[in-house]
């Protein structure tokens, strides 16, 4: 039976990216000089403006200016940040989970990255054109079992011919390297037009507003927070991130084709609430791990400034990532 999956990414320019960057560029740049800042920063811009807002409470007091200027070039910049709650800092101060919520954890034996092999592909292709075009772009490619039948490819810049001949390049060592077939498939090298507006020149953009190209692309269920802006005392970020090392890991205990891993945390308490794997369609009750919070932070590394590039290609799938390393 003849399976069709499609998958997206957007380039470091994309509006949405620009505000996750920002958002993980102001936690890095608190975290730099207060490994326990706690930060919820959300950041919205367009139009020549940029606007910060959340809670922040730190010893740390970056200035926010020229973090914002080099991500998002000359605007005019609002920054509006409190402290966090103190009914919120009760239940973090004492080690529990900064707020509730469901986090999945997702490892695919079809790709080295252990990811859905659509999702590796639109990425490929977007960081392969964005080498070439620096700029505002998405991607998008639909397989049908083992054959590319569409890909999309929007960039800002780039003329639709200069832009087929990159994919149709990129599509060449593809098929070699994953095994893939290219028979009928349709190129779509900006479909509504040559474009030169783009980025916060052309939309606006917010902090989260990409999850699905943060996690595991849209075959893959998502707790639905999102990551950027949020210190790792915060479980949406923490959590997810363990979840995902956990999957890796039984990935390669169980020698198993995919893995699905579920906590669920309550706010102010230290335990989650579930600890699921789902092995190949097997459900195991998670053991072994410290999966409170502290734990997560000390078992990750998650106190140090490394953020802003979790911001730009997805979350996942990145060696350099210390959640990646089962």
């Amino acid at each position: 039976m003849s399976i069709f999956r499609t998958a997206e990414s957007v380039s470091p320019k994309h509006p949405d990216k620009l505000c996750d960057q920002i958002s993980d560029a102001i936690l890095d740049a608190y975290l730099a000089n207060d490994a326990n800042a706690r930060v919820a920063v959300e950041t919205v811009g367009g139009h020549g403006r940029v606007f910060i807002t959340g809670e922040v409470t730190s010893a740390s007091h970056p200035d926010i200016a020229p973090i914002v200027r080099r991500i998002a070039g000359d605007v005019d910049l609002t920054v509006h940040l409190a402290k966090q709650s103190p009914e919120i800092a009760n239940g973090v101060d004492t080690g529990g989970a900064g707020d509730q919520g469901i986090m999945t954890g997702y490892a695919t034996n079809e790709t080295p990255e252990f990811l859905p092999l659509e999702v590796v592909l639109a990425r490929k292709l977007n960081q392969r054109l964005y080498k070439e075009w620096p700029y505002d772009g998405k991607t998008q490619v639909t397989l049908n079992g083992t054959e590319i039948v569409a890909v999309v490819a929007s960039f800002q810049n780039a003329k639709q011919a200069d832009l087929r001949r990159a994919v149709e390049e990129w599509l060449d060592v593809v098929v070699k390297e994953y095994s893939l077939q290219t028979t009928n498939t349709v190129i779509h090298a900006n479909p509504a037009g040559d474009w030169q507006q783009g980025g916060f020149d052309a939309d606006a953009g917010l902090t989260g507003r990409k999850l699905v190209v943060d996690n595991y692309g849209p075959r893959i269920p998502i707790g639905g927070g999102c990551f950027s802006g949020k210190d790792p005392s915060k479980v949406d970020r923490s959590a997810a991130y363990m979840a995902r090392n956990i999957a890796i890991d039984y990935l390669k205990k169980f020698d198993s084709h995919e893995v699905y891993v579920y906590l669920a945390y309550a706010i102010g308490y230290d335990q989650p609430l579930e600890a699921t794997a789902v092995v190949d369609g097997k459900e195991y009750v998670v053991e072994g791990y410290d999966l409170s919070p502290l734990g997560i932070i000390k078992r990750l590394d998650l106190l140090r400034p490394q953020y802003e590039q979790t911001a730009r290609y997805g979350h996942f799938g990145h060696s350099e990532f210390s959640w990646e390393t089962a």
